[in-house]
């Protein structure tokens, strides 16, 4: 028997009203994971007001899970009390464990065999170390220009001091305003970057200027962001 060629039925019209009928999935919030990181400082005030203005970028979900120590100490000392609040939170069971913990501290004008063997003491103990060579100071100067010269940390106030436009102080959050607010970042993560390859395979205490703190920086923002580390690059 023949079709009836007026029965007005449509088989694409029929698949537009399926499409146009379908039950769309229901979309779920998916919240961060949340993360614990630990930042022992050599700096009581300095490194401390820094990261502490980084936390206040947490979305509220996230809130006191970056905790920041100013330790006013020094290389060995500070990767030391890193371990030792780290096995502290291990030993508390109504806490959870911290996912990085990490040492802040300078070369400055310390013997190299102390810098260097506080950076292996962190490698041997599972602590991230956020070394500068020679001062945490440097991470600041990149946010506005690259430096590849080995300048003594005095000469870091002086630039600092010039770019900000008013006398470079430590333990201010003024400071920390006024880069976040005229720095630039990204850039200062790249040229930090640049400085660790162009000392690659030197020992810690003679590549100078270097910062690790860049590298913490980066960890900071992917988790502060909710990306991935892929994302993030």
């Amino acid at each position: 028997m023949a079709k009836n060629k007026n029965s007005g039925f449509s088989f694409k019209d029929f698949v537009k009203q399926l499409e146009e009928t379908k039950v769309q999935p229901t979309e779920v919030e998916v919240k961060q994971e949340r993360k614990y990181f630990l930042i022992v400082s050599e700096g009581e005030r300095t490194e401390p007001i820094y990261f502490e203005y980084l936390s206040t970028q947490l979305p509220k979900n996230l809130l006191r899970t970056i905790e920041v120590h100013g330790e006013g100490d020094n290389t060995i000392n500070v990767v030391n009390k890193a371990i030792e609040l780290r096995d502290e939170r291990i030993a508390n069971h109504q806490l959870p464990n911290y996912d990085e913990v990490w040492a802040v501290f300078d070369k400055d004008d310390f013997p190299a065999e102390r810098y260097n063997g506080a950076i292996q003491l962190a490698a041997n103990s599972g602590i991230e170390s956020g070394h500068s060579n020679q001062s945490f100071e440097l991470w600041y100067v990149l946010h506005f220009q690259f430096l590849q010269n080995a300048l003594h940390r005095d000469d870091y106030i002086k630039i600092l001091t010039k770019q900000l436009k008013f006398k470079y102080a430590k333990n201010t959050p003024k400071v920390i305003e006024k880069i976040a607010r005229t720095g630039n970042e990204d850039q200062a993560i790249l040229w930090a970057e640049e400085l660790e390859r162009m000392h690659e395979g030197v020992p810690p205490a003679e590549a100078c200027p270097h910062t690790r703190v860049y590298e913490l920086v980066k960890r900071l923002r992917v988790y502060m962001k909710g990306k991935t580390e892929n994302e993030e690059d």
